[in-house]
């Protein structure tokens, strides 16, 4: 490969929360003697960025002024080349982008355009833990229709469900997550056209979450707003580079809106709050992955989590008896289902965490997804980390 995965990357002191701030909610966790930290448990990767990154922030960074500035047309056209060339979207514009602080940060602005506090709002569950925090911090109610898993252990959306939710609690807003978090699901198109045909039945406007969108090992993302004329107009996109190309300390997310009305309100909404700027730096960054070199980068990226996942999943399935798991098709975070596990050992999930971060291994707590028994896991690390995070687990944990 051209560029290094393979690298074990020292993140202390480096502002890593994935490191310096560890997933332990219940006291003090003691790590068994001559094992070190292996983080798995927060959504970003352990992999240096495109080198095309970094060029660009320090070539603008060499000069000294750092003032009130205007988006750059390199970076609009970085926006709309990269969905034309790598997601297959031909459609946007420059009105139809607009920046955000953060994806959840978006999702809360078009969530005050469309609805009013107290309103119900459809989202699928297992449920991204950021979508539960910002529907019930702005006095939103949130409405879960659980997706299920068919006869090969495929999620599913339940459209029988949706509509039922729908109708019962008078929704006009739903979250979708595309691809779906923390499942890993890509949907096919068929079934993006089946849920936006009962959202365009019902009148419900739909948010999606699509930061998740290059990170695709296996099928091929389709933009919700590409399935039909419909839901072009019906939908706010959320994107950003920071999954992609581990910027999310940066800051700098976007929405594609091909609804003037819907825009122009949302532009309204976000500029109450005098907050929603964009970072010089972040602009630039995104510019450098937006690039040709972005491109092929990724492309190594995605076979490398690839394996990572391939890796994980057959270990599970040879060694781990009682734990169930599906391989995600996009995202590079394994989402595993611990019940038979825990149930037959007499252990909670709170105990079983703690075996694996007395083992260094420090995963998520998958309840807080609003699925109980489950554990998240970030396999954005060199594969020789997972190997040894799964060593360990089965030496320490699954035993």
């Amino acid at each position: 490969m051209k560029y290094d995965f393979e690298s074990i990357i020292d993140r202390r002191g480096k502002d890593a929360d994935a490191i310096d701030v560890l997933p332990c909610h219940w006291g003090e966790v003691e790590v068994r003697d001559g094992l070190d930290y292996i983080p798995m448990w927060v959504a970003d990767m352990n992999f240096a960025t495109v080198p095309t990154v970094t060029e660009a922030i320090i070539e603008r960074a060499k000069h000294p002024t750092y003032g009130y500035f205007s988006p750059r047309d390199e970076y609009y056209d970085s926006i709309i080349s990269w969905h034309r060339d790598v997601k297959g979207d031909d459609s946007l514009t420059r009105e139809s982008i607009g920046y955000e602080n953060g994806v959840l940060g978006g999702v809360a602005t078009a969530l005050h355009v469309l609805c009013s506090q107290g309103d119900k709002v459809l989202v699928h569950s297992p449920t991204y833990v950021g979508f539960t925090g910002v529907l019930k911090n702005n006095g939103y109610h949130i409405v879960h229709s659980p997706l299920v898993r068919d006869e090969n252990g495929v999620w599913r959306m339940d459209f029988d469900d949706m509509e039922k939710k729908i109708e019962e609690n008078h929704i006009h807003a739903a979250i979708f997550c595309s691809p779906h978090n923390p499942t890993g699901r890509v949907w096919e198109r068929w079934e993006i056209e089946k849920a936006m045909e009962i959202y365009r039945k019902h009148d419900v406007y739909v948010i999606s979450d699509e930061i998740w969108s290059d990170l695709i090992t296996k099928g091929r993302h389709i933009p919700t707003q590409t399935v039909s004329s419909d839901a072009q107009q019906r939908t706010v996109a959320m994107y950003a580079p920071s999954k992609t190309f581990n910027l999310a300390g940066l800051v700098g997310s976007y929405h594609v809106v091909h609804n003037r009305w819907l825009r122009e309100r949302m532009l309204k909404e976000s500029s109450l709050g005098h907050y929603n700027s964009m970072n010089l730096l972040s602009m630039y960054a995104l510019i450098g992955a937006y690039s040709p070199e972005g491109r092929e980068w990724l492309g190594e990226l995605r076979e490398v989590i690839g394996a990572n996942l391939d890796y994980a999943c057959e270990f599970i399935r040879d060694n781990f008896e009682g734990v169930k798991v599906t391989r995600p098709e996009g995202t590079y975070m394994l989402f595993i289902d611990c019940k038979d596990f825990c149930l037959k050992n007499g252990l909670t999930l709170k105990e079983l965490l703690f075996k694996g971060f007395e083992a260094g291994v420090f995963w998520q707590n998958g309840e807080d997804f609003n699925l109980e028994y489950s554990i998240r896991m970030n396999l954005a690390l060199p594969l020789s980390r997972v190997k040894e995070a799964f060593d360990r687990l089965k030496k320490y944990v699954f035993c």
